[in-house]
């Protein structure tokens, strides 16, 4: 009779540990997709971060104290991306928009900044004296990064993210 409780209650159980490791098994594969994506959007905002940063300081020592003595050292819009582009390793051109503005406000948008790649534009702008010593350089940077996770919360049925928006600011003050 023992036995036969024995089998009885192991054909009860058959099947258990499959559905235990399912359960477990989908609740850590989830996690370890999130934590990729979450790591692949903090490298992309700091790499974001440096690259508008290192733009931002390349503008600041070609101001107007820079031209001083038949130095030719004005630089363009194409320049301040290029500079952008070679620090932002791993973003997609496409994706990143940069808006370059001046001690007075003037603006200047590369939506996307590959639209600015052979821009010719002197930056900073001569008028205003926004290029002089202590003057300001601003450049706001935002790169659409597509995320590859569903979220699933209490009364949805799986929605995509897509894409997320990080943004980055350098405001700098003219050294030269």
């Amino acid at each position: 009779m023992k036995t036969q409780f024995t089998n009885n209650r192991k054909q009860r159980e058959r099947g258990s540990a499959l559905v235990e490791f399912t359960i477990a098994g989908i609740a850590s594969a989830v996690l370890m997709i999130t934590t990729v994506q979450i790591s692949l959007a903090m490298w992309n905002y700091h790499t974001l971060a440096y690259a508008a940063h290192e733009a931002n300081r390349y503008i600041v020592v070609h101001g107007r104290d820079c031209m001083l003595g038949g130095n030719s050292c004005t630089i363009t819009v194409a320049d301040i991306v290029s500079k952008f582009k070679a620090n932002g390793i791993g973003l997609a051109p496409t994706n990143v928009n940069l808006t370059l503005t001046s001690h007075s406000g003037t603006t200047h948008t590369c939506n996307p900044i590959s639209t600015c790649s052979i821009d010719t534009t002197q930056w900073p702008p001569n008028s205003g004296f926004d290029n002089a010593k202590g003057k300001y350089s601003t450049i706001n940077a935002k790169y659409a990064m597509n995320m590859g996770i569903v979220g699933i919360w209490f009364g949805t049925s799986g929605t995509q993210i897509g894409t997320i928006a990080l943004t980055s600011q350098s405001k700098l003050q003219m050294l030269f």
